[in-house]
């Protein structure tokens, strides 16, 4: 704040200016008449000073947060059109400077000041960055929408939609070494707790008619696949996909990532992620974890050398029959509270309605059973014949391993009551059944349907019921860890789900797909920015659980979403959101002091430097 007075007038009239930079738009603006200087000369001999004086206690009070304003209001003013077809808010978002406090403690700045030195480029690369991470958390859309709501957030951003296809291609080109970066940066944010890796798949559909076509390199030959491939769908839709392999640690946050062509098998990309993985970790002792379909010998076997272990989900109805039977076998079970044998038949029948039983409803049994399974080891060994013929054929190994079966009765109603609701349907279709059009499928209800050798008679198959409510309540993990109690080895399974979660906000929460670029950089690079903001987010996430405050992922990205301030006259800015719980919780870990209700735009201001 300073004086301002008409230093020619011989009765000047003295007010308090203060100047404001609002953007790039720098204005002053007078905020209090302290009175004309004949006024003032019937209190003080020196209106001069007296005014000056003034001055300095209203700085003091500015200190001290408290200051009044003379604001004069036009309720005849109008809004001025400045060549907009649509009205735009004139809110601002300061939500996310929350989230840049994490953006800036992973040091991406510095990562993409290194990887662009000697590149004559006109933009900023970590603004883009930043600005398309934050828009995917809090306004997911396309980068053509990001750059139209630039405007919707607190801060000067300049950039072009050339400038955001540009970066991302230098994004791509350095796929490997961000997603290293990013995990060494955030292992000092968070204590990264890689004892157990999460991996799974699932893959994003593109709004496009028809898969990439392979090409073949004309110097070398090569075979260079589509990135867009026809595949089973997760969604069940028709289009083109990619698959995105996904590894998280033990607190949900995610470690690295592979984007592979929609039509590969799942199963074949475990392996080839984790060895990068692993280059990130130098080679440390992991357990990896995973569902089934990635927990194949050849993942397994990978997982069995180096100090590794595995703890995948063993499918009870792919064990061959003396392994089957060594399940439905009665004995050796235990009760996973307090580890006391128990019976499988005991857990069938007993009074789930009385409260002595309840324990047992809530619970599990389990039981341990050793396996040892010849599998190929990737070598070769030559074999003599009895006739002095060799023949070189694959070397074969056991791998140790043993599988912890579980019962749960809770688990095993719950499985009884989806599968006779299915039947149900299934009696409907046979009542209007076409056997022209009939298609059976193996996991829907029509796999409860049965037709004579003819196709023309159709009816329940009684068979296929009682057979597969043989494996009601029971779930099986493979593991080769024998140091470690099972229902230790099973609470490491338990929470596999969180992985899913992962997805869950990357397709929901973030809109990631579908997806709209066609070039397979920027395929690429539009997933390694989802990461990011997953990454971030899931930081943010856990941060609050440590600090025992935990919100749903909806709750936080709210919000977020709601920190708006308006602009009051170019002198101040007001908050346009109430308190909260969230909010509270977000001061506690930051102390950005955004819970205020009033701000200066110095006060905002200095944000944009973080």
């Amino acid at each position: 704040m300073k004086l301002n007075y008409d230093r020619k007038s011989k009765d000047p009239t003295y007010f308090i200016q203060v100047g404001i930079r609002n953007g790039k738009k720098v204005t002053t603006k007078n905020v209090e008449r302290i009175g004309k200087h004949s006024e003032l000369l019937k209190i003080t001999d020196d209106p001069l000073e007296y005014a000056k004086q003034r001055v300095k206690e209203y700085n003091e009070n500015i200190k001290s947060s408290k200051v009044e304003y003379n604001i004069t209001v036009n309720f005849d003013d109008k809004v001025i059109n400045q060549g907009n077809t649509v009205s735009k808010s004139t809110c601002k978002n300061t939500g996310y400077f929350y989230l840049k406090e994490l953006y800036s403690s992973l040091g991406i700045s510095d990562f993409f000041d290194k990887v662009c030195s000697g590149r004559k480029i006109a933009f900023n690369p970590n603004m883009i960055n930043m600005v398309l991470t934050f828009s995917r958390i809090l306004d997911p859309g396309s980068k053509m929408h990001t750059l139209k709501n630039l405007t919707g957030f607190y801060g000067d951003f300049d950039f072009s939609h050339q400038d955001i296809l540009r970066f991302m291609d230098i994004l791509e080109e350095n796929y490997d070494e961000y997603l290293s970066h990013l995990f060494e940066s955030s292992n000092k944010v968070i204590k990264r707790n890689t004892n157990v890796c999460y991996f799974d798949c699932t893959n994003f559909y593109f709004e496009k008619e028809s898969e990439d076509e392979d090409v073949y390199d004309e110097i070398t030959g090569e075979l260079i696949k589509g990135l867009l491939k026809y595949g089973v769908s997760k969604e069940h839709r028709p289009n083109p996909i990619v698959q995105m392999g996904l590894f998280m640690d033990a607190d949900g946050i995610p470690l690295s990532m592979c984007i592979n062509p929609g039509s590969d098998n799942e199963s074949l990309c475990a392996v080839p992620a984790e060895k990068k993985m692993l280059k990130m970790f130098e080679n440390k002792d992991i357990i990896y974890c995973s569902d089934a379909g990635l927990g194949y010998n050849d993942t397994r076997l990978f997982n069995d050398f180096g100090g590794r272990k595995f703890v995948v989900t063993q499918s009870i109805k792919k064990l061959n029959s003396i392994l089957k039977q060594a399940v439905f076998n009665d004995y050796d079970y235990r009760f996973s509270q307090d580890g006391k044998p128990a019976s499988l038949e005991t857990m069938k029948t007993f009074d789930r309605t009385l409260k002595e039983n309840r324990k047992y409803y809530d619970g599990y049994i389990y039981k341990s059973i050793p396996v040892d399974k010849l599998v190929d080891l990737g070598l070769f060994e030559v074999k003599q014949y009895k006739n002095g013929k060799t023949k070189k054929v694959k070397s074969k190994g056991n791998l140790k391993q043993r599988i912890i079966v579980t019962y749960s009765r809770k688990m095993a109603e719950y499985q009884k009551t989806v599968r006779n609701r299915q039947i149900e349907r299934a009696k409907k279709i046979l009542v209007n059944m076409d056997p022209d059009n009939f298609k059976k499928g193996p996991n829907d209800v029509t796999r409860f349907i049965k037709s004579d050798k003819e196709k023309k008679n159709y009816y329940l198959d009684e068979a296929r019921i009682e057979e597969e409510a043989k494996y009601d309540g029971f779930y099986a993990v493979a593991t080769n860890i024998f140091d470690m109690k099972e229902t230790e080895v099973l609470d490491i399974q338990s929470r596999r789900y969180k992985i899913e979660d992962c997805f869950r906000v990357l397709k929901t929460n973030f809109s990631s797909r579908p997806v709209y670029h066609r070039k397979e950089n920027r395929i690429k690079a539009h997933f390694l920015i989802c990461y990011t903001a997953l990454l971030i987010y899931r930081l943010l996430e856990v941060k609050l659980d440590r600090n025992k405050t935990h919100f749903t992922t909806e709750q936080i990205i709210e919000t977020l979403q709601n920190m708006n301030v308006v602009n009051c006259s170019d002198m101040y800015y007001q908050a346009c959101y109430t308190g909260s719980d969230v909010l509270d919780s977000l001061e506690q870990l930051f102390d950005l002091k955004l819970s205020r209700k009033y701000y200066q735009p110095k006060t905002l201001n200095k944000f944009k430097k973080i």
